[in-house]
């Protein structure tokens, strides 16, 4: 059994909306070039797994008929699109082979599920995955088919009986959440922005899962500004306690980077050390409840070359077992290729804040009432909780 698999594909960077979209393909190739350069990926225990696209079978497992025609029909000839199933709309433009394109990712992810769910492997990381917007029966929010439904679904063919699906993009996981809201099988935990400040305008605390599964949809809404203790703290408020209550079988992870205060469309304030960290520990709650068995995702993000390389880089190491230091040096080689192709400085560090620690707290020690992340936090714990025995305040 390879200790690790890091799925890549060139094919990766054709998933591309056009210029000036914030979702630019460059974030793949600078990930992947940061990792190589960091020597992340140059070790035996490591294998870089090549992709096979999703067939239409896949993604029929999760996706209507009538989206996939519709992706498919747009792919052959962009003039076609008329935004019906949300492929030609603003946010998800339409564009010659995204069908192909995205069919990559999914593969992507369902090869990670099935080596994963076999033993074929321990962890895999695919950083072209994580597309949680995609609906059944639309695209959106960048998202043309949801790759992590699929990977799971799959899991769930095989015989899984308790996956943990963590989200922890600035957005809601609304795609994931929605394919899986009444399947008891599925506990989904989304940690993310209000929906009352930004896109998609869901994911609320009180939104705990249909008739057949309820109290396994977990979300967290956290305030604008809510910074890397607030960030850290809702994390270890909620998630090890709920993720042990549910003991899953598996833990797919999507590490989304745009709560980073770079990112252009959200207001989290997160640094570059509060995600490195956020890496370690979900790597530790799969140790601790899933006998290590850990599938680990991209997602949004789209300061392309300051946060995501960086971001997914720390991922990766984490996901090799061999973290990277935010203290550490970025490789000079990666820089001056940075400078060469897009004209800018890049970071010097692999992180932001100098080596100062971050005072997060434990929940433990005292709720504030008056404060807004742990009124978020409250909302939360009150809402999924006492329906697994546990006590909002002092569990």
């Amino acid at each position: 059994m390879s200790g690790s698999w890091v799925m890549w594909d060139e094919r990766y960077t054709a998933y591309d909306f056009g210029p000036g979209h914030p979702m630019h393909p460059s974030r793949l190739d600078l990930t992947y070039r940061l990792a190589t350069a960091l020597g992340l990926l140059d070790h035996d225990d490591v294998e870089v797994v090549p992709v096979e696209p999703a067939r239409v079978a896949d993604l029929l497992t999760v996706h209507s008929p009538d989206h996939v025609t519709e992706v498919k029909k747009v792919s052959a000839d962009p003039s076609l699109a008329r935004g019906r199933h949300g492929v030609g709309t603003e946010d998800t433009p339409a564009f010659a082979g995204m069908h192909e394109a995205s069919s990559y990712g999914v593969g992507g992810t369902l090869a990670a599920c099935e080596a994963v769910w076999s033993g074929r492997t321990k962890r895999a990381v695919n950083i072209a995955g994580g597309m949680h917007h995609a609906m059944p029966e639309a695209s959106a929010g960048f998202c043309v088919y949801n790759d992590i439904a699929v990977g799971i679904k799959r899991m769930l063919d095989l015989g899984a009986e308790r996956v943990v699906y963590l989200d922890l993009d600035v957005h809601h996981g609304d795609g994931v959440e929605r394919v899986f809201w009444n399947d008891p099988r599925v506990l989904t935990v989304s940690m993310h922005e209000s929906g009352r400040a930004l896109y998609p305008g869901t994911g609320f605390p009180g939104d705990t899962g249909g008739p057949k599964a309820q109290d396994t949809a977990v979300n967290i809404a956290l305030p604008p500004g809510t910074g890397d203790e607030g960030w850290l703290r809702a994390y270890q408020a909620v998630v090890p306690t709920i993720v042990r209550a549910f003991n899953p079988q598996v833990v797919v992870s999507q590490h989304g980077c745009d709560c980073h205060y770079a990112d252009p469309l959200a207001h989290l304030t997160v640094s570059m050390d509060a995600l490195a960290v956020a890496c370690g520990w979900v790597a530790e709650l799969a140790e601790d409840t899933a006998e290590g068995r850990w599938v680990s995702l991209g997602g949004g993000g789209y300061e392309l070359v300051d946060v995501v390389p960086r971001a997914w880089t720390h991922l990766i190491g984490v996901v090799t077992g061999r973290p990277v230091d935010p203290s550490a040096p970025v490789p000079q080689s990666w820089r001056d290729y940075v400078l060469e192709v897009y004209g800018r400085e890049a970071p010097t560090l692999m992180g932001d804040r100098g080596g100062r620690p971050i005072r997060y707290g434990r929940w433990e020690d005292g709720y504030q009432p008056e404060d807004p992340v742990d009124s978020a936090i409250m909302a939360t714990r009150r809402a999924i909780f006492p329906g697994w025995g546990l006590d909002p305040y002092f569990d």
